[in-house]
């Protein structure tokens, strides 16, 4: 059975529309003082503005990096700087004389283990955060960390004790360094979308990059304040130190001011953009001494292991085939589609045919599946681009049983993130409605949570042991909760995405104060955004042992629990620890991870499970649309026995504690052009 209210995911709808007059190449829409106030004009962008000229140049990152600087050296906050392209490539990382060199991860709760507590290069956390900003930004909506912080929580609004999840609750484990999917820095640019080393960032320090209109990367900054962090109540308006400087560096390529986060409401809520505007910056930009007289007085433009050389490059232009992303010329004829592309312009994820066995999936099923979910994002309003009238921007992506990822397009325009986020959501349906979810969950390592002792003068790091949590623990807490004892190990009921993030959520039903936990995340008063439960746990120890392999390439001897782990580099030994592998998990089935907000479901050939369909790019009721509707209409189009899981085993058939599952939860009347209502209903 299909829930079709709106509830309080995504329903965004634009609140200011400015008449439309074109854009300009810098495009700083934000009145500013010092500085002259500028237009705020429509962009007038709907994702055709991008061409082969929209990218930022090598002397575009340096005044960018310049101005930031600036304005740390005027708040007496040096920092590290970091600015990415639209696809994730490195750019440049500057660190001003003085920065630290490790800051703590801290989410605000009186938690130990997870992430918390660690610590790490703030050069990692300022890649993070401009890759969040980026990813999540495109021609129709700006979005910066703090937006993506604000939605990702365990309450929307942060703060509210009262009110449900965040609409992208759990998406900061997404982009992972030990992501199948991303892309890997060797040397210059490259197609993305590249791995970022902490994950998507919840921590405000990242603005959007626009050049016409068109979102061309992103500037992150962490180090001026000692934490990696989130702001946890979105009620007040704190002034974050590295969101400041940020904004500095912005100045000439901001995002169109009807494109801001803080234009587009969700649930009847502002998002949020910055908490700083032009106007409250203790240095006027354009006054900033440019990039070539910054001496080593000032800092230095720095190498991160695994992500950049120490070098100022030009960005790749978004929609071309070096950017990784360009437009399908073979497999979805008329849908102004687009593929991921690799370094020789070959499609990385065409369609193909399963590898589970005699009832797997066949490639032209693939292709006529995903051309039928591309129609229903067409055809489907978007909730959070502008202008408005905007079809929904989807990535697709279909999954077999086993992980293999069949196929994957996506519509002009949309999100970055969603490459890898998106196929984490056909995963993680796939693998939780089969009969081996349980084993592989009981086959996976514990994470051993790590605290790390760093002495840069002593050129040494001691790691320890603070805790460790079992994945295969999960499991009798989960069948508990749902009186099954053979739960996910029999395969006998069909888990959507939407429901398994309802089972993570450390509060059931979501925002009901004292509520226990669902069964994959820890109790409320164990729990953080930086330790949320089986999610993080399956992935932890790959991305502490990518902060180790970095601390290690920078020079630093690394000591476990007092035991050597990995001597400092040399000229005869330069790689003592490797990086990591393209397995988050260990589990072959999930190897870029899982994650936990709606927008998929499993596909079944009759009664048995093939794989899963996930869609990405937009509202979470929208994704969920594309990816359902997407799926029945395929089905009809194949006429073969392929489609959605039998109704009387979904997962929406259970309620827990005495609260219904929810298998997808569809917009009332989604589409542009009709007023059909209910569209998911019946199917």
């Amino acid at each position: 059975m299909v829930n079709a209210r709106l509830g309080w995911l995504i329903v965004a709808a634009a609140t200011t529309l400015a008449a439309c007059s074109g854009g300009s190449n810098s495009g700083s829409s934000s009145g500013t003082s010092p500085p002259p106030p500028q237009s705020t004009p429509d962009s007038g962008c709907n994702g055709f503005c991008a061409n082969a000229s929209s990218f930022l140049t090598q002397a575009d990152v340096q005044t960018i990096i310049a101005q930031a600087v600036n304005e740390a050296a005027a708040q007496g906050k040096p920092a590290v700087i970091a600015v990415l392209d639209r696809v994730g490539n490195v750019l440049g990382v500057y660190k001003m004389a003085g920065a630290p060199d490790t800051i703590k991860i801290q989410g605000q709760r009186p938690v130990t283990g997870g992430l918390e507590g660690l610590d790490v290069p703030p050069e990692l956390g300022a890649i993070s955060k401009a890759g969040t900003a980026v990813y999540f930004s495109s021609e129709g909506n700006a979005f910066t960390s703090r937006t993506a912080g604000q939605i990702a929580q365990e309450h929307f609004n942060p703060g509210d004790a009262t009110a449900p999840a965040g609409p992208l609750f759990g998406v900061q484990f997404g982009n992972l360094p030990c992501s199948d999917i991303n892309t890997r820095f060797t040397s210059g640019t490259g197609p993305g979308s590249h791995r970022l080393p902490l994950g998507k960032s919840p921590d405000p320090g990242s603005i959007p990059l626009y050049k016409a209109g068109v979102p061309v990367g992103a500037i992150g900054v962490s180090g001026a304040k000692p934490f990696y962090t989130l702001d946890a109540n979105a009620e007040d308006r704190d002034r974050d130190i590295d969101e400041v400087i940020a904004v500095a560096g912005s100045y000439g390529f901001a995002a169109p001011t009807d494109r801001r986060a803080d234009h587009i409401t969700a649930g009847g809520l502002t998002l949020q953009y910055a908490n700083t505007e032009f106007s409250e910056l203790a240095k006027n930009p354009t006054t900033a001494p440019p990039f070539s007289a910054l001496t080593a007085a000032s800092g230095n433009v720095i190498a991160v292991p695994g992500y950049a050389d120490a070098i100022i490059l030009s960005g790749t232009a978004f929609g071309q085939p070096a950017s990784g992303i360009r437009a399908d010329t073979t497999d979805y004829p008329g849908l102004d589609a687009f593929v991921v592309v690799d370094a020789g312009n070959n499609n990385r994820f065409p369609p193909r045919d399963g590898t589970d066995g005699a009832s797997a999936l066949k490639a032209a099923e693939v292709r006529t599946l995903i051309t039928e979910a591309l129609k229903v994002a067409l055809h489907t309003r978007a909730q959070v681009r502008m202008p408005l009238g905007s079809h929904a921007g989807e990535t697709v992506v279909i999954s077999d049983t086993n992980g293999v990822v069949l196929g994957m397009a996506r519509t002009r325009d949309s999100l970055v993130d969603a490459i890898d986020v998106t196929t984490q959501k056909a995963r993680t349906a796939a693998f939780f409605s089969g009969a081996y979810a349980a084993a592989d969950i009981q086959s996976a390592a514990a994470a051993k949570y790590l605290k790390a002792s760093v002495n840069v003068a002593a050129g040494k790091v001691d790691l320890s042991t603070i805790g460790q949590s079992v994945p295969a623990n999960y499991l009798p807490a989960a069948r508990n909760f749902l009186g099954n004892p053979t739960a996910f190990g029999d395969g006998a009921i069909a888990y959507s995405l939407r429901a398994i993030g309802l089972l993570s959520q450390p509060l059931y039903p979501s925002g009901v104060p004292g509520a226990p936990n669902g069964p994959f995340s820890l109790p409320f008063d164990q729990w953080s955004p930086f330790k949320t439960g089986l999610q993080l746990d399956l992935a932890y120890n790959q991305i502490a042992l990518s902060v180790a392999y970095i601390l290690n390439q920078k020079g630093l001897a690394l000591t476990i629990d007092g035991t050597p782990l990995a001597p400092a580099p040399t000229v005869a030994n330069p790689k003592p620890l490797a990086d990591v592998g393209a397995s988050c998990t260990g589990i072959a089935r999930l190897p870029n991870g899982i994650t936990l907000f709606p927008g998929s479901v499993p596909i079944y050939r009759g009664a048995t499970l093939v794989g899963g369909i996930g869609a990405s790019g937009d509202g979470s009721d929208q994704s969920d649309l594309v990816a359902f509707l997407g799926l029945s209409n395929g089905a009809a189009v194949l006429n073969n026995g392929l489609g959605q899981a039998p109704a009387a085993i979904r997962d929406d058939t259970l309620s827990p504690l005495g609260a219904r599952l929810l298998y997808v939860q569809c917009p009332q009347a989604p589409f542009i052009d009709t007023n059909d209502a209910n569209v998911c209903g019946g199917k």
